[in-house]
């Protein structure tokens, strides 16, 4: 099976950044054959602050992801925050993906899984891997024929994050696509005055472990000047440096 890669900005913040990275991954696709699915956000609803930037919101968000699919042919994933936006933004993405803090939200999990898109959910901060055999089984008993896991580490307090590779193996066990989430993982949530913080020189290191682990698939939130996103910047993968990694993810 074809590791599942995922990148792109935290946050739609352009029409010009959403081409620079697309640009890109398309531009890596054709040099190592992969199929990178581009990712960006059209509204941040978990952000530390109420004065940090969201998004352009549903609307206009979803028709800038839709030019991208169009003009660069990747394929999409974004995420949802609310049961109502599952069913138009299946008509835009590829995989809807349930955000960490929300992967127990029933009703969230089952109108995703009724657009018959892919479903990737985002394992908690509180959560075992073991513990997502529930959202699973609610994804498809609500009739998601295809549901994805994502490990992006554990939080104990203190402005930080661990993660527990085991956790890889364990939801290998209730499906077959296991993905790391390698920027999420460096996070240090809260932890800048106001903002989350983190530290990117760990993001390679992350995606090579969890490949130890055997995860099948890998997501980077990436930008071509991090430290200006407007979110998530300490832990966004510099866009130039997103095909070394994915080189070595994908040749043996």
């Amino acid at each position: 099976m074809n590791p599942v890669i995922i990148a792109g900005p935290c946050v739609i913040e352009s029409a010009e950044l959403l081409d620079t990275v697309a640009r890109e991954l398309v531009r890596i696709n054709s040099l190592l054959g992969t199929d990178i699915i581009f990712k960006a956000s059209f509204d941040k609803a978990n952000r530390t602050s109420i004065s940090s930037f969201r998004g352009p919101g549903l609307e206009r968000g979803l028709q800038m992801l839709a030019d991208i699919k169009s003009r660069y042919g990747l394929r999409i994933l974004t995420d949802i925050h609310e049961s109502w936006q599952a069913a138009p933004v299946g008509e835009v993405a590829d995989v809807l993906q349930i955000p960490a803090f929300l992967c127990r939200q029933t009703d969230l999990l089952v109108a995703a899984a009724r657009t018959g898109r892919t479903v990737n959910i985002k394992k908690a901060q509180f959560l075992s891997g073991r513990d997502m055999s529930y959202p699973v089984e609610k994804a498809r008993d609500a009739g998601a024929a295809d549901v994805w896991l994502t490990e992006r580490g554990n939080m104990f307090g203190y402005n930080n994050l661990v993660v527990d590779f085991r956790n890889i193996p364990d939801m290998l066990g209730i499906v077959p696509t296991v993905i790391m989430d390698c920027t999420h993982s460096v996070q240090r949530p809260g932890g800048s005055d106001g903002k989350t913080g983190g530290d990117r020189r760990f993001v390679p290191q992350m995606a090579l472990a969890a490949k130890a682990f055997g995860a099948t698939g890998w997501f980077f939130e990436v930008h071509p000047d991090p430290d200006r996103g407007l979110s998530d910047a300490a832990n966004m993968l510099e866009l130039d440096k997103l095909e070394s990694v994915v080189r070595k993810l994908v040749e043996q």
